[in-house]
This record gives C-alpha cells, sequence and structure tokens, in this order.
C-alpha cells in the first residue's frame, strides 16, 4: 500500500474547505456561499451548487447571493421536492441536483497489487481522445487496446492544490480485464506522491465504478457528493 490514510486527516479538510468555500458543516444540511461558484471549475465552467456530505451533516455551497433562498427551502435532501426547490433557488431551472458516493484516499494499491497499466500522455498528442481534453490536471493516462490503439483512460479534475479528483472511462474491448482499477490505482499513486489527496466519485447505483473503487483502495464511508446534473442554468 501506498502512503498512511492518515495523511488524508489534514488533506481532505483543507480540499473541502477550498473546493466548497467552508468546512465542516455546521447543522444537518448547512449552506455556504462561495465566491468559488463564481469561478471557472476543472472544465473551464461554473457550477451553482456543490455539495458535500457526511453520514449525519451536508454542507451545500452556492453563489453567495443565493444563500437566503436556498436556506428558505431546505430540507431532506432525500426528498425529491426539496432537491428541486433546491435548484430553483439557486437559479438553475432545469438541472437535476443529484447524489453520488465521495471517497478519498491516501493508501491505495501498491504496484504488487495493481501494476501500472498506461501511459501519461500530453494532452496535444493526437492519440488523446476528445473526452480527456477537458481535464485541467495537465497530462492524461491512457491505456491501449489489443491492437495499440486507445482502450482505456484516465483524466483529472484538479479542483484546487489538494484535491485531485479521479475520473475513469473504459471501451468494450478492455472491459472486464481489470484495467480500469490499474489505471485509478496508477493515477492516485502520482497523485499522493505529488503531496495531494486523491478522490473518486461515483453513482450509488454503479457497481462497477464500486468495485474499482474498493479494489484501488477507496472505502466507501457512507459519504456523499451533490451537483447538478443535466439541461443548463
Amino acid at each position: 500500500m501506498a502512503t498512511s490514510d492518515g495523511a488524508a486527516d489534514d488533506l481532505l479538510p483543507a480540499h473541502l474547505e477550498a473546493w466548497l468555500g467552508a468546512w465542516p458543516p455546521t447543522a444537518p444540511v448547512d449552506v455556504v456561499g462561495a465566491s468559488a461558484r463564481l469561478r471557472p471549475g476543472w472544465d473551464g465552467s461554473t457550477t451553482a451548487l456543490v455539495g458535500v456530505g457526511t453520514p449525519t451533516r451536508t454542507l451545500l455551497s452556492v453563489p453567495p447571493d443565493r444563500v437566503k433562498a436556498v436556506t428558505q427551502v431546505l430540507g431532506r435532501l432525500d426528498d425529491p421536492d426539496v432537491r428541486r426547490a433546491v435548484v430553483r433557488a439557486v437559479g438553475a431551472r432545469g438541472r437535476i441536483l443529484g447524489r453520488g458516493v465521495f471517497r478519498w484516499s491516501r493508501c491505495v494499491a501498491d504496484t504488487r497489487r495493481l501494476p501500472d497499466a498506461g501511459d501519461w500522455l500530453d494532452q496535444s498528442d493526437p492519440r488523446v481522445p476528445d473526452w480527456l481534453l477537458p481535464f485541467n490536471y495537465g497530462p492524461v493516462l491512457v491505456a491501449w487496446d489489443d491492437a495499440g490503439a486507445y482502450g482505456a483512460g484516465v483524466g483529472i479534475k484538479r479542483h484546487d492544490p489538494v484535491g485531485h479528483e479521479i475520473a475513469v472511462v473504459t471501451t468494450a474491448a478492455l472491459q472486464g480485464r481489470g484495467v480500469a482499477r490499474r489505471l485509478v490505482a496508477q493515477a492516485a499513486r502520482r497523485i499522493i506522491d505529488e503531496g495531494a489527496l486523491p478522490t473518486y466519485l461515483h453513482d450509488p447505483a454503479n457497481g462497477a465504478s464500486a468495485r474499482v473503487a474498493d479494489a484501488v483502495g477507496f472505502p466507501d464511508r457512507g459519504w456523499s457528493v451533490y451537483g447538478l446534473f443535466g439541461g443548463g442554468d
């Protein structure tokens, strides 16, 4: 295993405070106005809401001028009516407030358990597929299929100097071979070596992503991430 997960005790709060604008939440569902919601994120776009929840408390980060409106409609975030009201309150009609699983770790599988599976490429490399171009970390990680063409890749969302989120996509040709977990482990080890905190987010219904996270060393601690999906603001 690489590094000690105890290092995350300091890095996780630093990441969440930078990404959300405050941490920890001080109420079952807390709201903070953050200038970060007005600045371009990892892909150059802005988002009117980002949230992270522990098993007992959740913090929603919204633009400063939307705090009052969101606070007035707060309730249980598992209530569809509350989620719709929050979307309206942040001025994001047509979007959906969705929940994902939020995982992090600084204690991931080493190269003996999950060997490197890909090559780090500059985004200007013509072999890099379009989906990897928006990621703001810099180099992207690519694995090749049996014919030597693109078969799977990892992009890293650099949310702030501390928190770096890993996203992985595998083509049908390489699925079922353990390539995704090897790529995620390879990317996580690089992030850890650079002194940052790798995070891994996925849909609660995505069993394949959950299995990748478990195999690499990203445990499900019952934490959630909230964001806006679909349509446009």
